[in-house]
């Protein structure tokens, strides 16, 4: 595995570059958080000056990464319970209420305050940081998006974010993910393309015609992942694939870790690090491994305590583990399916069994299962369908060979310099301001 700690740092501070002022505008979504992070990180190791504006909860993590920290003004609108919603309407409503338009206009006034005060080169946003990017925007700051998964926007090749389907192929499959891309770009633009034309009126932008197009308007859409694992597609010209960040999260780097007795093949259980309603999932799985001449580690995050997982005797359940330390040791990752534990099992060359909850999840797994590299089953399988799974994809030589082979590019990319190239900012990136409020 490559050492994520270090993964495209190069050159000292400052090495070669004069430094450069920027500023993180960042949303607390889980899993996204420890890889944009590890992209401050670097860039303060790298020697610039960095300021993260985040969620009060993500203080200490980015004070970890040595750069300054700010809080936006608004408390977080908590917890956005999206597997309760059972229908495409109710996730696209909730989506936009909560985390597209809902928390816009506070990030930017905020972001507004931290450009004005910190004149930064260049703006970094989430990818639902909507306000954020209106600001740098209005501001004439240029600002990046960052993607810490697949690319997710509709583009020709790729499937439709979260069906879980592969590349449509032919007249009839191409078909296929056009209308779908169009039904999810109307879907999501009924309920966020006013607020958000209302809010680039108010700071002096013209309206865009889809809500997307906000993304679209950055100068860097960097995502953070390889190329070799996202499906390829026609995407816009500002797409930049600049390899994973591999970090752990900080709940979990530090922590000591001792392998289970025994002989047995080590199979590492590592769900959401939010809660997705997936404690029965995981308890299945526990009963699944118990079943077979495995040692099971089940790593449960800080969504689920693990009292909560009633552990058979060749499976040890803990809060957290640094995965980089079991992954070499480990032979299977199971999993939910998203990015960064996918992402990491493969630079690992570790195969994986994916039991997808929703989000991103469908798109990673298809993504691994048609390479080869592991086997999806429903979250609703049974422990004896799990088992068997877990067994299949033990005594098939075929899946480890596949996950090293993606792996090695995986690695490859994470180790690599394009992220830090491409941040790389001079001041005639910088366009004059439209006028504000």
């Amino acid at each position: 595995m490559a050492d994520a700690g270090s993964a495209g740092v190069t050159g000292g501070p400052a090495a070669s570059h004069p430094v450069r002022t920027y500023l993180f505008a960042l949303t607390e979504a889980g899993g996204t958080v420890p890889p944009e992070l590890g992209v401050a990180r670097r860039v303060v190791e790298r020697g610039h000056r960095v300021t993260v504006l985040a969620d009060a909860s993500m203080a200490d993590e980015s004070r970890a990464t040595g750069a300054e920290y700010r809080s936006w003004s608004a408390s977080p609108a908590g917890e956005f319970r999206d597997w309760e919603l059972r229908t495409p309407t109710s996730l696209a409503r909730g989506m936009s209420d909560r985390m597209i338009t809902g928390p816009a206009p506070g990030q930017a006034a905020d972001t507004t305050t931290a450009i004005e005060s910190l004149q930064p080169d260049l703006v970094l946003t989430s990818f639902m940081g909507v306000g954020a990017m209106i600001a740098a925007e209005a501001r004439g700051v240029p600002f990046d998006v960052l993607i810490p998964n697949t690319y997710p926007l509709p583009s020709p090749g790729a499937p439709p974010l979260g069906t879980g389907l592969a590349p449509g192929r032919g007249p009839l499959g191409r078909m296929r993910d056009r209308a779908v891309n169009s039904g999810t770009v109307r879907l999501i633009d009924a309920y966020a393309l006013a607020p958000i034309n209302e809010l680039r009126h108010e700071w002096g932008l013209d309206p865009i015609l889809h809500t997307w197009d906000q993304m679209h308007r950055a100068r860097r859409m960097l995502v953070l992942t390889s190329a070799a694992f996202d499906f390829p597609a026609d995407v816009p010209d500002n797409v930049r694939y600049v390899g994973p960040i591999l970090d752990d999260p900080a709940w979990a780097a530090g922590e000591a870790w001792t392998p289970p007795a025994g002989d047995g093949p080590l199979v590492l259980v590592a769900m959401s690090s939010t809660f997705q309603n997936h404690v029965e999932c995981l308890q299945r799985i526990a009963d699944a491994l118990g079943s077979l001449p495995v040692r099971g580690l089940v790593t449960t995050g800080p969504a689920v305590s693990p009292d909560a997982i009633r552990a058979p005797a060749n499976v040890t359940v803990v809060a957290s583990a640094p995965h980089r330390e079991v992954l070499p040791e480990a032979r299977l990752v199971v999993t939910h399916g998203g990015h960064g534990t996918v992402i990491k099992a493969l630079a690992a060359g570790l195969p994986l069994v994916i039991l997808h909850h929703g989000r991103d999840q469908p798109g990673n797994a298809v993504r691994v299962t048609t390479r080869g590299a592991g086997v999806a089953v429903s979250r609703r399988a049974s422990a004896r369908r799990i088992a068997k799974a877990v067994a299949e994809v033990l005594d098939d030589p075929s899946y480890r060979e596949a996950a090293a082979e993606l792996g090695r590019a995986v690695a490859r990319e994470a180790a690599g310099s394009a992220l830090l190239d491409e941040l790389q900012v001079t001041p005639r990136d910088r366009t004059d301001p439209p006028g504000h409020p």
